[in-house]
């Protein structure tokens, strides 16, 4: 190698900004990240400690509370799976025109309240949001729960919301689409109860989650949820972790913040293209809980050389499914602080050994 080609190579390498994705899965109960927004505080100190936050909107969207993280890219799940597999790269934006869909059950009188809250957005952070589309019928959203307590759900009319989208994208200009679907307001048994008092699994996540997934599949671009649900009634004894949507009528705000800058999606053949462009090979690390280990980003993220697997074992989950079983090699460590540490250590090119008590001496390799 030549003199100026190593140059050239040390300084793509020492200046190349250092990425992490933090993963907290959705609809898993999570005992941080698995209700309304509780994982932002994470999130915030995490892109303090680097130079660019790939993270998804269970992780940041906490009803009417929001917080702009300028290094931070809201990338919704299916995605994350697709740039994690190397399918899909990340086009930062400056600015997206969002489109909303309506789900044609949802009343006039709730209707309005999410306008109402659509329009403060416009008019107070100034973002750009197109006229909205009503499905043509109702998509009959309903919720399940699978043997491990894990929330999912069904659309009983999937195609009633594609025509919605396609719609706002072809007449309206939307370059992301914010979807508002009615959810049953009865969910049965102690579900709901336990969420809101912080011990149980958030009943709407995982139906979200296929509302989500289907758009982002069908057009490549960015989406997020918020579900419309009749107010509840108040209860004084609420967990501190679900309190933020308890605070109006719409879980919408801190969708759209989201979407207004989240990155488009770029399909090429893998590796660096266009400028500014991001892919699966410049993420330097992946924060997850240690049991919720399972997701295909993760596994994908998990093959490469380069990227280092970082496993939080306070952050307890429904899942259990640690590295081990998937022979995934991981950094545990006990908590987020210490997640923080290590992405703090190694982007400054330094190696964790020299932060413990005791280094093994250096050893001749046998033939």
């Amino acid at each position: 190698m030549s003199h100026a080609k190593a140059i050239s190579n040390f300084s793509m390498l020492t200046n190349r900004p250092y990425t992490v994705a933090l993963i907290v899965p959705t609809g898993i109960g999570a005992a941080m990240g698995g209700f309304a927004g509780d994982a932002l505080p994470i999130a915030k100190a995490v892109a303090a400690s680097c130079d660019r936050l790939i993270v998804h909107p269970n992780v940041m969207n906490g009803a009417q509370l929001y917080w702009n993280i300028p290094n931070a890219l809201y990338v919704e799940g299916y995605a994350l799976d697709k740039f994690a597999a190397g399918s899909w790269g990340l086009q930062p934006m400056r600015r997206n025109r969002i489109g909303i869909v309506f789900d044609r059950s949802i009343s006039d009188d709730l209707r309005v309240r999410h306008l109402q809250a659509a329009d403060a957005a416009r008019a107070t952070l100034g973002l750009e949001i197109t006229d909205y589309v009503v499905t043509d019928t109702p998509l009959d959203v309903e919720l399940r729960t699978a043997s491990s307590g894990a929330s999912w759900g069904t659309i009983g009319q999937p195609d009633s919301l594609l025509r919605a989208v396609d719609k706002l994208i072809n007449v309206a200009g939307a370059e992301a689409i914010a979807v508002i679907a009615r959810f049953p307001d009865d969910l049965g048994g102690t579900i709901l109860h336990d969420y809101r008092h912080g011990t149980g699994v958030d009943p709407l996540a995982g139906a979200e989650a296929v509302i989500s997934h289907l758009i982002v599949r069908t057009f490549k671009i960015p989406c997020a949820h918020a579900p419309a649900l009749a107010p509840l009634p108040i209860d004084p004894e609420i967990s501190p972790r679900s309190a933020a949507e308890e605070l109006g009528y719409t879980f919408l705000p801190c969708v759209l913040v989201g979407l207004s800058r989240a990155p488009q999606f770029v399909e090429r053949g893998g590796g660096v293209g266009g400028t500014g462009e991001i892919w699966n090979n410049q993420v330097d690390a992946v924060i997850v809980p240690e049991s919720a280990c399972g997701g295909s980003g993760l596994i994908s993220f998990a093959r490469s050389a380069h990227t280092k697997i970082i496993t939080v074992a306070e952050n307890q989950t429904w899942m259990l499914v640690p590295p081990k079983t998937l022979g995934i090699k991981s950094i545990a460590v006990r908590s987020y602080l210490e997640a923080i540490g290590v992405i703090t250590v190694d982007r400054a090119g330094m190696s964790l050994d020299s932060f413990y008590p005791q280094i093994d001496r250096l050893k001749e390799i046998s033939s």
